[in-house]
């Protein structure tokens, strides 16, 4: 496949501003593998097309407020995305909307800092000055990191921190949700374990590599910046005893995928720490995950790419123009498809 192949026509009003109003009446597309059927559902429908014996597993990473307003020398404003700390004590990995020049200061709410060296795409090694911890500071003078294509004139809202994280988030570190997440309650979750389904969790912090656009025609160029995640020993079990057993993995969002397909890169499914670099595209042989909930996503994308490896891009293709015809809601805050 191009790039170029990776493209459909999407009307700017099916891009969703808000979430639905509750959780799980968002809409789901359900897409066989099998032979393509489509079919139109609610989140709240999930028991009826989810197994007994299912392994359900999901990404309890927690998104923290990483986007901080700050500024040049010269009075110039910039963006900074705080995505992740450098190996150096005080030194972050950052995202910049702006022109930051090596050696330059910048001031940001309550603490200075210094540009220490571009790391390409709009990433940057960035110094902090500050008496307490990095993330302890980005609680109380950062912003809920919205994606671009939801539009707030006055930044984020009290809902918006509420609403762009799941309920189920655990382990502070994504600069981005791991949005078909964001479907899911207590509620639900205990109804698919009283129909039998087995629910486990892993932990991915949701960086560049999820929502980067791929740049070159050629996808056997582009490269993921790797994210890291956490498999605990529980759900390594969990999976294993599904396959011996014949029972699908149900994957919980693109980040999911990513994170178990890494792990079980070299062969084997195995728990503990790891970054998950590889980019999943057509031709990518599944090793652990059958079935997938997910977001529609955007054009010319990797998790584009990652669904068209599932299910086929011609599939995939198909069931977005169904969707747009039939009016569904698109991206972070949008309804859901699951491929199964």
């Amino acid at each position: 496949m191009r790039l170029a192949d990776l493209d459909y026509a999407l009307p700017e009003e099916l891009i969703a501003q808000e979430p639905a109003v509750e959780r799980t009446a968002a809409r789901v597309l359900v897409l066989s593998r099998g032979d393509g059927a489509l079919e139109h559902a609610r989140v709240a429908d999930l028991p009826r097309w989810l197994h007994r014996g299912d392994v359900l597993v999901l990404n309890d990473t927690r998104v923290i407020p990483a986007r901080v307003r700050a500024r040049r020398p010269s009075g110039g404003r910039l963006e900074v995305l705080f995505v992740r700390p450098h190996a150096r004590d005080g030194d972050w990995e950052v995202l910049v909307r702006g022109t930051p020049r090596v050696g330059e200061r910048v001031h940001l709410p309550g603490a200075d800092g210094e540009w220490v060296a571009g790391l390409g795409e709009g990433r940057w090694r960035l110094r902090v000055a500050l008496d307490e911890p990095v993330p302890a500071w980005l609680e109380r003078v950062g912003e809920v990191p919205l994606p671009p294509y939801i539009r707030r004139p006055d930044g984020p809202t009290a809902s918006d921190r509420e609403r762009y994280q799941t309920l189920h988030a655990r382990a502070p570190g994504a600069v981005a949700a791991p949005t078909a997440g964001l479907h899911f309650t207590p509620a639900l979750l205990e109804s698919l374990r009283a129909a039998g389904v087995v629910v486990a969790t892993l932990t991915l912090h949701v960086g560049p590599g999820t929502f980067l656009p791929i740049r070159d025609d050629d996808l056997d160029r582009h490269v993921m910046a790797p994210e890291a995640y956490e498999l605990p020993e529980a759900t390594v079990a969990a999976v294993h005893a599904a396959r011996a057993e014949g029972r699908r993995v149900v994957a919980v969002g693109t980040t999911t995928v990513r994170a178990l397909e890494s792990a079980a890169a070299g062969g084997a499914l195995r728990p503990g720490s790891g970054e998950a670099g590889v980019f999943i595209r057509p031709g990518h042989r599944f090793r652990v995950v059958d079935a997938l909930l997910t977001n529609f996503h955007l054009p010319r994308s990797p998790l584009l790419a990652l669904v068209a490896a599932l299910a086929g891009w011609d599939r995939i293709r198909a069931a977005y123009e169904e969707a747009v015809r039939r009016r569904y809601r698109f991206y972070s805050f949008g309804d859901a498809m699951l491929i199964a």
